[in-house]
């Protein structure tokens, strides 16, 4: 992810990418377990890489005022610790197989120690915030709350009355928008940034996450496993919801016939994969909903939603802080895995 470009930009860069590597380095001490049956599943996850953009984008709001400092950096190092916490625990509840390119963490032990090794990343990660003052223990209380709430609104699904996609997308706002916008707000608390900066650094990581998990529903149906990790049509094999899914239901449900037919195969596909049956039986339907218009509409969504989180930065000064903020966004929904 290129946020930095020319001559100008270079010290923010090169500065960035030092804190990055501390912070990753200071994430693996803080990960290490006394007992050694805690300390591999506890730091597996951070073992299989990822992008790091929670804690990229702290360190980056902080440039908004004095920059990285120790306090900056453990801000960075517990939002990431509390993502990778919540990875253990939606993989469990997701059935997954894959994470990051490696079998995911309950099928290298068990449902159990993953669960537990998830619960001591949210420990370690409360511990690391609870020397940071009130302001920030409440943050870190509320986000998690807020994840909860996602996943547990994910899990029951839409009730009747509820607007399906309404629903899906506050799921998204508060499953990885709520973290990734307690990122942003930290950065600038910790950096010594303008108060007036937080509330529209909040917002904008808020949009990039619910954009972030939108393109995410493109790139599940990719059929370039290489680049995404994982097989085309994951969630959508596991009957997982996800927003080309619901739009098809609408184009299904307003009598367009093919749509209903391929609805119907997708529905009686996964039914027979819980079953039992072979994923690879729902092949031609990834292919078909990956070229289908719903995922162009999605994809479109993704952008809409990157252009509002860059247009939230509108009362920050111009930077080349701000403008690494909006070439964030771009990458994002501009990402092939």
């Amino acid at each position: 992810m290129r946020l930095f470009r020319g001559a100008a930009d270079r010290r923010h860069a090169k500065e960035i990418q030092q804190q990055l590597e501390l912070v990753e380095s200071e994430l693996l001490e803080h990960l290490r377990f006394a007992s050694p049956v805690a300390d591999a599943p506890a730091r597996y996850l951070m073992g299989a890489g990822g992008k790091r953009i929670r804690p990229l984008l702290t360190l980056l709001t902080s440039e908004l005022g004095t920059g990285p400092n120790e306090l900056v950096r453990r801000a960075a190092e517990a939002v990431e610790m509390t993502h990778l916490a919540s990875l253990y625990h939606d993989d469990v509840m997701d059935d997954a197989k894959l994470r990051r390119g490696v079998d995911a963490a309950q099928t290298v032990w068990s449902n159990s120690v993953a669960i537990l090794a998830g619960d001591l990343l949210f420990a370690r990660a409360s511990s690391l915030v609870s020397g940071m003052g009130e302001e920030a223990i409440l943050l870190q209380a509320r986000t998690f709350e807020r994840l909860c709430l996602g996943q547990l609104h994910e899990t029951v699904g839409a009730q009747p009355g509820d607007d399906p996609k309404a629903h899906y997308i506050q799921v998204l706002a508060d499953k990885t928008g709520a973290l990734i916008s307690t990122a942003a707000r930290m950065g600038v608390m910790f950096g010594n940034a303008p108060a007036e900066f937080a509330d529209p650094v909040t917002e904008y990581g808020e949009r990039i996450g619910v954009a972030f998990q939108l393109i995410d529903d493109v790139i599940d149906l990719s059929p370039k496993k290489e680049q995404t990790g994982k097989r085309a049509g994951t969630d959508l094999r596991a009957g997982v919801v996800t927003l080309p899914y619901l739009l098809l239901q609408d184009r299904a449900a307003s009598g367009d016939a093919d749509d209903a037919a391929l609805l119907a195969r997708i529905e009686a596909g996964v039914a027979e994969i819980r079953g039992g049956a072979d994923p690879s039986l729902l092949d031609p339907e990834v292919q078909a909903l990956q070229t289908h218009p719903v995922t162009r509409e999605t994809e479109a969504t993704a952008h809409r939603w990157a252009e509002d989180a860059v247009r939230a930065l509108d009362p920050l000064p111009k930077s080349s802080v701000k403008r690494a903020l909006e070439r964030m966004a771009d990458s994002i929904v501009n990402r092939e895995g």
